[in-house]
């Protein structure tokens, strides 16, 4: 068996059930099995006192005093050899009667003679094993000489009941067995259905169908239901705190930016070139570092928080819609295929973002098409969202270098050297990734992958 088999508590439950009905199981048929070998002794020695008592009514003494049976015993039993039980008359320890069944064997005589009509129960080792013996002195007539009537059964005509007896006990105990552990499978897997309808409601709630957990659960879950509920409100209120100073750090400093660069202006225009472009490389630099770490600080408190997803088609085609109005004047043919499931475990925002990067990129060098094809790999449970051009591309060894803050390839083109960077920090921060290789229409193709939201309707 797996680890991860003994890891479930469903597992650990059944197992458990199972071993203690085993044992119970067990320790139960060896009780039966006692209790039947003490009611079938108790059974066997009850016939035994009344075949003595009927042996003692059917003995007639002769005038020598030899004793004679009126009839044989209404026991077959006795007149059976190899039967196992057998009576014997004896007189001064020397036998003068006994059964059929007995054959040519005498039962064994104790040292001492029990007291006149006095039953007696021994243990005595018989010519075929142990056996059961009640034995009693009797005086058939007035002054006759006392008579002693042993009546006996072999221990293994007990044992020989047992396995008749076992046979169908066994079989009994192992059905009993299994019905019991079925019960215990149904009962345990009746219990854990809260906690599979937990799963399926955080399931629901992971994948946006749902703000909080249902409060009907049992009494037993219902109080980590409650604090589970606790913590996603907290996270959410954490997500708008975090949304809301990353804003306020932005507004606060876009006005000392913006000073900053109308003071290099102003330098510049009173001859000061090269203390005007120091003051507007450091401010563009600053506000590259901002927008930078704003955007990470956004996605990083989206991530925490479950329910975000975002669905690529309609944010694919509002980023399509806004670049060809963008890039009218080169005649960009942007071709889409993206499958309709596939939707990113991502905040909205943080995927329009990535996706606007690289479709900005794409439709910046690409010199007639476009094509973006996105669709859903079940093997690794995630999208894959493939973006190609056709312009210069890159070579091999700047794929690593285009993702450092900053870098920029071509001061020609317009750009802060920020999009690749983002996207490659947003799609870790949501356990993806971005790669670089050369497309076959001879540019670049940029892939991006994401967790995929699987959803539960």
């Amino acid at each position: 068996m797996t680890a991860s088999f003994f890891r479930s508590l469903r597992a650990r439950l059944i197992i458990g059930a199972a071993i203690g009905i085993a044992i119970g199981i067990y320790a139960a048929g060896i009780f039966i099995d006692e209790l039947f070998r003490h009611f079938a002794t108790s059974l066997v020695e009850g016939e035994l006192r009344t075949d003595m008592e009927e042996l003692m009514t059917l003995i007639d003494v002769d005038g020598a005093g030899f004793p004679h049976l009126a009839r044989p015993l209404s026991d077959p039993r006795f007149g059976q050899d190899g039967s196992g039980f057998v009576w014997q008359v004896s007189r001064g320890g020397k036998s003068l009667i006994k059964s059929l069944s007995a054959a040519t064997a005498e039962l064994p005589l104790a040292g001492f003679a029990p007291a006149t009509n006095e039953a007696r129960k021994l243990t005595l080792q018989g010519p075929r094993g142990p056996m059961i013996v009640y034995e009693r002195l009797f005086v058939p007539e007035e002054g006759a000489q006392p008579l002693r009537i042993q009546m006996a059964a072999e221990l293994a005509v007990i044992d020989e009941m047992a396995p008749t007896f076992n046979r169908p006990l066994t079989a009994s105990l192992v059905l009993l067995a299994l019905a019991l552990i079925t019960a215990a499978m149904l009962q345990v897997s009746f219990g854990l259905r809260p906690m599979s309808r937990l799963r399926r409601a955080l399931g629901a709630v992971g994948a946006g169908q749902a703000e909080k957990l249902p409060s009907d659960f049992p009494s037993e879950v219902q109080p980590l239901v409650d604090d589970l509920n606790n913590l996603m409100e907290i996270n959410s209120q954490i997500l708008v705190r975090a949304r809301a100073q990353a804003g306020n750090l932005a507004h606060g400093l876009k006005t000392p930016l913006a000073i900053l660069i109308d003071e290099a202006d102003r330098l510049k225009r009173r001859g000061e070139q090269a203390s005007a472009e120091v003051i507007l490389q450091q401010s563009q630099r600053m506000q590259r570092q901002i927008d930078y770490q704003i955007a990470r600080a956004r996605a990083a408190a989206s991530r925490s928080v479950p329910g975000v997803l975002a669905a690529v088609g309609p944010i694919l085609s509002n980023i399509i819609s806004a670049m060809t109005r963008l890039y009218e004047n080169k005649n960009l043919h942007i071709r889409a295929d993206v499958e309709p499931q596939c939707v990113a475990l991502c905040d909205p925002m943080d995927l329009n973002e990535m996706l606007a990067n690289l479709m900005d990129n794409a439709c910046k060098w690409g010199a007639n098409v476009v094509a973006v094809r996105g669709f859903v790999d079940q093997s690794k449970a995630q999208i894959v969202i493939e973006i190609e051009d056709d312009g210069p591309g890159l070579p091999a060894e700047a794929f690593d270098r285009v993702f450092k803050i900053g870098e920029r390839l071509d001061d020609q083109v317009p750009g802060s050297g920020l999009g690749l960077p983002i996207v490659r920090d947003l799609a870790h921060l949501y356990g993806g990734r971005i790669d670089l290789d050369k497309s076959v229409r001879g540019g670049l193709r940029a892939t991006l992958k994401l967790p995929v939201a699987h959803r539960l309707d």
